[in-house]
């Protein structure tokens, strides 16, 4: 009879202290890597990256003027001048780099203007429906991403989630909430949750 005292006592005392670990489960928001590196809606300060789509506009020159894709090496290949680097570059500086190439013998007094037409897509894995590869939605977070994703799966972590951003000099990962801006690019994990 004591030992059964004995073993009821020991499972009670270790399911106390797992319920009361089980808050401490969920990991801190790490966020300020991330928050470095620009959060909140896209702007003039977007750095353009393989996958974006840009138009570019050569005022005057017709032919000139179309939608073109960053390759994977952060170049655009345009008729007459050829290859123009524009990876990591802003839409701004794109666009002084593409007259610099036309003023060389092409065009007198190039104007033009780029503008992205479509960001690269941003990628959402783990304890999602439909995990994937996904066109981006300016304004959109993590909890939008999921969305698209067409929601959590059964097992879901639904609080926070793992972000990964490619800064251009390297990957930054944090812990976020689910109200976290996303950007072109990102790839969110969605992880299981423990209970």
């Amino acid at each position: 009879m004591t030992a059964m005292v004995m073993n009821r006592r020991a499972l009670f005392l270790a399911l106390g202290s797992t319920l009361a670990l089980g808050g401490c489960l969920r990991p801190t928001f790490r966020t300020d890597q991330l928050d470095a590196t620009g959060t909140g809606s896209i702007g003039a300060r977007y750095p353009l990256s393989a996958g974006d789509k840009l138009r570019v506009i050569v005022f005057g020159q017709d032919n000139l003027s179309n939608i073109y894709a960053v390759d994977g090496a952060g170049k655009i290949a345009m008729p007459l001048i050829g290859t123009v680097q524009v990876g990591g570059q802003t839409t701004g500086q794109a666009a002084r780099a593409i007259e610099a190439k036309l003023a060389s013998g092409f065009v007198r007094e190039p104007h033009v203007t780029v503008e992205v037409d479509t960001y690269r897509p941003f990628y959402i894995l783990g304890e999602v429906t439909t995990s994937g590869q996904y066109p981006f939605v300016n304004g959109m977070t993590v909890e939008t991403a999921v969305a698209i994703a067409a929601g959590f799966g059964p097992r879901a972590a639904r609080d926070y989630a793992v972000l990964t951003r490619d800064t251009g000099s390297g990957l930054v990962s944090g812990i976020v909430p689910m109200t976290y801006s996303v950007r072109p690019g990102d790839t969110i994990v969605v992880k299981e949750r423990f209970f």
